[in-house]
């Protein structure tokens, strides 16, 4: 597919013999939203944590616009694209809300000082600095986050946590966005205004977004295409209301 952001042939991974995932094919196309989902167990996290560097695929191989990413560290994967949030919240706690989100920049070659400059405290210090704080308070700006800029990210509510850590993520400015279920333990307000945020990210921004989410309703009001994993393997793909309809998806998540 000549306009696809993200390609995974055959990808899948071995654990000690068992096949955790396999013969996963993707094709996400540029600023798409695509879900990815599944039973629990079904290997989805797992296929994030390939797509990302944490796990080195066994089986297959993936491309992001075009290049070969299979092998690569997880911070080269990253500075080629690819961000990701996680399942459980991992937030810089005792860090400001905005000190959270300057982490994210540090990857961008116009925030980069070299360590003379920083230890001698010299004016590219600084102007650094404060592009990076003008950076880092647009992103909040788009989470509803600005004015909670100063407080400690442990001190935020949770469903901002969730926001954070999205907004985090976004600061590394990828050209895909991997949200590992980015919805959950949020109410119903909170789920519906990450549902515009998200779609927003999309619209405005250009972004490519592959999430993991259990919520249904979540992932019918967004996602154009879904894939449905059962135990490693593909049960269907395609228009999210057509996959979440077939009987085989129905009897995974809730059996005979």
């Amino acid at each position: 597919m000549a306009d696809a952001m993200l390609r995974t042939e055959n990808l899948g991974i071995s654990f000690g013999g068992l096949k955790a995932v396999q013969d996963l094919n993707l094709e996400i196309r540029r600023q798409q939203l695509y879900g990815l989902v599944g039973p629990n167990g079904a290997g989805k996290t797992t296929v994030f944590n390939m797509l990302t560097g944490v796990y080195q695929p066994t089986f297959g191989t993936f491309y992001l616009d075009g290049e070969e990413l299979k092998g690569k560290s997880q911070e080269k994967i990253n500075h080629r694209g690819i961000a990701r949030t996680f399942q459980n919240i991992r937030l810089f706690n005792n860090m400001s809300v905005i000190r959270n989100v300057m982490v994210g920049l540090h990857n961008q070659p116009e925030f980069r000082c070299t360590p003379a400059e920083s230890f001698l405290r010299l004016p590219r210090h600084f102007s650094t600095e404060y592009a990076m704080r003008d950076r880092a308070k647009e992103i909040l700006r788009i989470f509803d986050l600005e004015e909670e800029r100063n407080n400690l990210a442990c001190n935020l509510p949770y469903g901002k946590q969730r926001k954070l850590e999205i907004a985090r993520a976004l600061a590394t400015n990828p050209k895909l966005l991997l949200l590992d279920e980015p919805a959950a333990g949020m109410n119903p307000y909170e789920t519906e205004d990450l549902m515009r945020i998200v779609r927003g990210l999309r619209d405005d921004y250009g972004l490519t977004i592959l999430l993991i989410e259990h919520d249904m309703k979540f992932v019918s009001g967004l996602c154009d295409e879904i894939t449905v994993l059962n135990f490693g393997t593909v049960l269907t793909q395609g228009p999210t209301d057509r996959a979440l309809s077939d009987p085989e998806v129905i009897k995974a998540y809730i059996g005979e």
